[in-house]
């Protein structure tokens, strides 16, 4: 039956519940500002009656009411949405990584500009025209030196800022690995402090807001899929593994690797296996730094390389003003020490591979005839393959030259000023996370199953099919027609960081080669040919590869660069967009309308007020039966 009391408990129970709903409000005002907050909603229902089915009951006519109750607080979140920011947040992360990066490059190149390295070397090249207008002068000699020392200073300059983006993204690495590893963790602590509440029978909003938030954070890191579908075990994946597991958060390492110069490689702690990301900006700041900062040093360290052999080869061959011959006018720092390029690249003591960068024949060809032979070559190739490349009777020298330097091999070819083929090895291209297998500037496989290279261009020591040269042994150089005058040595890595004009060069400037001998005489003073040789280096197809000359590298890296910050630009500008949408429409869920709060606060305080009369009420009625002595 009913209580002569039950009135008080109705209001009591109305007091609180709107009393809660004013702290529910008052949360959500003082939290409209908190990054990640989602708004809170309290959700009241009628109290179970006095009378419920299949009770003895009174016969009394309906159920009796006993008021209202708060069911639960529950927090305002679209899920799906949240899944769909935290996919999308990958790619803005990765564009917001590389954007610094690629406007940083692009300040350096400068290119065209008065103080650029084609500038630079323009001015190299004037020099040298102008010895070979006044060969008997020492100032055109003082000019060539200092104009050479300002571009190798360009050079120098180029590749140090190369290197220290490098470094800086390296940096960038280790700081961001920390941070995940740290995120990580306190998604694992969250997991744990909300199981706990959960079991207690409570909603625990604020502490799902704080992991949302974190998981937001690392998926614009890393790209990560969130899957939530056990309650007691929630978990985030990421490259294939899973990041965190419940009170569980696993945790990257990092290992510094001496085949790449000691930069880092992100691995797994628990099994030492190496991290692919594909998305957010950790996965942009490797890329930066293995394959688009790399590939620049690379393509840099490929112009420097060819442009110093191309001069030092003429410059051999000519005198100076005081008969001088047989001198670099680059120094040049071999990576071995044997005379045969002989090295032992796996440590047991024993020299088991030969590091050869250019190879050059030893018969003068025409570029224009044509060869009469069949057949194929085979060369080395990125990602550890080879490339195959066909030749036909109908070829001409220049069509198989031309083929060798379309094919995509890592071995390319010219023909020198003297008519004979020169095969030269570029950059490798093969790079698999931090490991580059093979080392740039070093010839890995020439074959021939044809007389080409054999008895015709006279590469190889043998004039019959079947001819191959392989660096992964010692002395391959036998292989090889001729001595050590038609190979030379793979460099020191990174020449463009360390080139310099020789020393004895700038001790005697009269050394330095202004005309070519003839029949084993030197030079007379006024035979300007070898400056004039070198001065049309500048306009002559001698670069290898797909540029043709210099003038094409400058075009193509100032094309590159540009292209690269349009792209990262408008990339970057698009994902903005994107995720300024995405975040609209979860703040409009989410976010603490201000104005609807404040018109929830006046309601329930309403409701607070009318359930403070109503207990009043009740009290005077109580009041009236007590005097009246009603029991």
């Amino acid at each position: 039956m009913t209580s002569t009391f039950m009135g008080i408990e109705i209001g009591k129970r109305g007091v609180q519940a709107h009393q809660q709903a004013l702290n529910v409000t008052g949360h959500n005002l003082t939290n409209a500002s908190t990054e990640g907050y989602s708004r809170q909603r309290i959700e009241m229902s009628a109290f179970d009656p006095i009378y419920m089915p299949g009770l003895n009951r009174e016969e009394t006519p309906g159920q009796i009411g006993q008021g209202t109750t708060v069911e639960r607080i529950q927090r305002v979140r679209d899920q799906l949405l949240d899944k769909q920011i935290a996919a999308q947040s990958s790619a803005e992360g990765y564009w917001q990584a590389r954007d610094p990066y690629i406007r940083m490059m692009d300040n350096v190149y400068l290119e065209p500009g008065e103080k650029s390295i084609r500038s630079k070397m323009d001015e190299f090249w004037d020099a040298w025209q102008e010895l070979a207008a006044y060969p008997a002068d020492t100032a055109p000699r003082t000019a060539v030196l200092e104009r050479g020392k300002t571009l190798i200073d360009g050079i120098h300059r180029r590749y140090q800022a190369l290197k220290g983006f490098q470094t800086m993204a390296d940096e960038d690495i280790q700081l961001t690995v920390g941070r995940v590893n740290e995120i990580s963790r306190e998604i694992a602590a969250l997991n744990g402090d909300i199981t706990r509440v959960k079991a207690q029978g409570d909603n625990p909003n604020d502490l799902l807001d704080r992991r949302d938030l974190l998981v937001d954070k690392l998926s614009s890191v890393i790209d990560v899929t969130v899957d939530n579908r056990d309650p007691d075990e929630f978990m985030v994946h990421t490259a294939g593994f899973v990041l965190v597991q419940g009170k569980i958060g696993r945790q990257f390492g990092l290992e510094r690797n001496t085949d790449t110069e000691g930069y880092s490689r992100i691995i797994w702690q628990e099994t030492g296996e190496q991290i692919q990301f594909r998305g957010g900006s950790l996965a942009a700041l490797v890329e930066m730094r293995d394959v688009t900062i790399e590939d620049e040093i690379q393509t840099l360290d490929n112009m420097t390389m060819n442009f110093a052999d191309l001069v030092n080869e003429v410059h051999r061959e000519g005198y100076g003003i005081n008969g001088a011959t047989g001198n670099n006018f680059f120094s040049e720092y071999p990576f071995v020490t044997n005379v045969n390029g002989n090295y032992d690249r796996d440590g047991d003591g024993t020299y088991d591979t030969s590091y050869i960068y250019r190879i050059n024949g030893t018969n003068a060809l025409e570029s224009q005839a044509q060869v009469g032979l069949e057949g194929e070559l085979s060369l080395s190739g990125p990602e550890g393959g080879n490339v195959q490349v066909p030749y036909y009777s109908t070829d001409t020298v220049q069509d198989i030259v031309t083929r060798i330097n379309n094919s995509g091999a890592e071995v390319a070819a010219r023909l020198n000023r003297d008519g004979f083929l020169s095969l030269k090895a570029t950059a490798a291209s093969t790079v698999e996370g931090l490991d580059r297998q093979n080392p740039d500037f070093v010839i890995r496989h020439i074959e021939d199953s044809g007389h080409f290279l054999g008895g015709y261009a006279g590469i190889f020591a043998g004039p019959g099919p079947g001819g191959t040269y392989d660096w992964a042994q010692a002395d391959a150089v036998a292989a090889l027609r001729g001595g050590a005058e038609n190979y030379a040595l793979a460099p020191i890595a990174h020449p463009s960081g360390w080139i310099e004009v020789n020393p004895s060069l700038l001790r005697d400037p009269g050394s330095v080669a202004s005309g070519f001998g003839f029949n084993g005489h030197s030079a007379n003073q006024g035979n300007g040919d070898a400056a004039a040789a070198i001065a049309a280096i500048r306009n002559t197809p001698v670069m290898v590869g797909r540029l043709g000359t210099f003038d094409d590298y400058f075009a193509d890296a100032a094309g590159r660069i540009g292209m690269l910050g349009e792209q990262t630009s408008r990339a970057l500008e698009t994902e903005n967009l994107i995720m300024k949408q995405l975040r609209g429409m979860r703040d409009s869920i989410s976010g603490v309308n201000i104005d609807e709060e404040l018109s929830n606060m006046i309601k329930y305080q309403h409701g607070y007020a009318a359930a403070a009369r109503f207990i009043t009420t009740v009290n005077s009625l109580l009041d009236t039966l007590i005097r009246m002595g009603v029991s």
